[in-house]
């Protein structure tokens, strides 16, 4: 049985399954094995993560703690709340803004990459540079926000580092979008977003590319970008947000996050609302030592995680900002089908347009269908793992794309 218990209830001979808090937050991204010595129950509690999920068919157990159905209720009522304010509606629909988002994909990715390119060779950046590009991921997000973040995931793992700006910083618009912020001031956000990670030109590629579990001494260098970002960023006189968002993305709200350990309202918004961004494109993402995760999943895991590690206002208007079911889901139908998320209904996050083309009980493709949820009346029941129903091309199926844009 899986059960949840606070890491300072961890014992030797307990059965880890799953620390509480995103892999990249932590040293132990393989983090299911048994605790056998006192060295290693030393590092997972100075890891800063609060909880954890122990096996104790596996290993020991312990009296009290949450067990998944409980911890499944907490996330239903926290992904209820997200939604109990409408999100704004899109422009154009998902198959409106395609091909204009993939222009957009193409330009922010290699504008990225140059600066990128050019910081690591030590040349001085000058992050305005960025800003023509920022305001055209701004401009697709407000026409539809589920469109660029999800064709961003559609990527080689050679190109996680500038796609993931790219998409840090599309997320970050939709994100300011939902929250009421200024028209004015989204390219601006998107910017930030775009150089986020600027500062992990300044750690060595063989560490960024490895494959394996890090070290305590390779965690800890990797933790130095955030910091190393920000003093490039002021040498190039970028702005406050931007400053702020590549320094302090990692902070958490309970204080475990880094370099700074700050905590809840001493975390600007625009940091808030990046350590949310960059979590979701980071565990949706392919990565060397870690397989992407499905976007619903990844949602649940950060409601899972919402209590103690992000702002809740954020969190809640990212959920709507990205749908509970994101675009890209694939999603099993009350009415016995199997359809992908193409887009959003607004009013009610729980019914999203779905194209429908497997039937579960004749278990074969069916004629390809559109169907609205809110007004067809059927529900979904769940999200589903397209390698568990051995479907190869659910990008192609939403997206029209056949292999990855890049």
């Amino acid at each position: 049985m899986l059960k949840r218990i606070s890491v300072s209830d961890l014992r030797i001979g307990m059965y880890l399954h799953e620390l509480g808090g995103a892999w990249l937050d932590h040293p132990f991204w393989r983090s299911s094995f048994k605790i056998e010595d006192a060295q290693t129950l030393q590092k997972i509690r100075a890891s800063g993560i609060r909880e954890a999920w122990i096996d104790t068919d596996k290993g020991l157990d312990i009296a009290g703690g949450v067990t998944e159905a409980e911890a499944d209720a907490e996330v239903e009522l926290d992904l209820q709340a997200s939604i109990a304010e409408p999100a704004p509606p899109p422009r154009a629909s998902t198959e409106e803004e395609i091909a204009r988002a993939r222009e957009v994909c193409a330009q922010a990715v290699a504008e990225v990459g140059k600066l990128f390119h050019e910081a690591r060779m030590g040349k001085a950046i000058q992050p305005e540079t960025l800003m023509p590009v920022a305001t055209k991921v701004a401009a697709s997000v407000e026409r539809n926000p589920g469109v660029l973040s999800a064709l961003l995931r559609l990527r080689h793992q050679d190109t996680y580092t500038y796609m993931h700006s790219v998409s840090v910083g599309a997320l970050m618009v939709g994100l300011g979008r939902q929250l009421g912020l200024e028209s004015s001031k989204l390219p601006e956000l998107g910017l930030a977003g775009l150089l986020h990670d600027i500062g992990k030109v300044g750690i060595e590629l063989e560490l960024l590319n490895k494959k394996g579990r890090l070290s305590e001494e390779e965690f800890n260098r990797l933790r130095e970008h955030a910091p190393y970002g920000h003093r490039l960023l002021a040498k190039g006189n970028a702005s406050e947000i931007a400053l702020e968002v590549a320094r302090h993305h990692h902070e958490r709200t309970d204080g475990s996050g880094y370099p700074d350990h700050l905590a809840s309202d001493d975390i600007r918004l625009s940091a808030r609302m990046a350590a949310v961004c960059d979590v979701y494109d980071a565990t949706t993402s392919n990565r060397p030592y870690k397989d992407a995760w499905q976007p619903a999943h990844a949602l649940r895991k950060m409601a899972e995680w919402s209590r103690s590690q992000y702002d809740t206002r954020v969190f809640h208007a990212f959920v709507r900002t990205v749908g509970i079911y994101p675009v890209g889901t694939l999603v099993r139908l009350k009415s016995g089908y199997l359809g992908v998320v193409i887009d959003q209904n607004e009013a009610a996050l729980l019914t999203p347009h779905v194209k429908v083309f497997f039937a579960i009980d004749k278990g074969r493709r069916i004629p390809v269908r559109i169907v609205d949820l809110a007004e067809d009346g059927d529900e979904i029941l769940s999200h589903e793992d397209p390698t568990a129903w051995g479907i190869e091309d659910l990008q192609g199926l939403w997206s029209g794309l056949d292999r990855p844009l890049f």
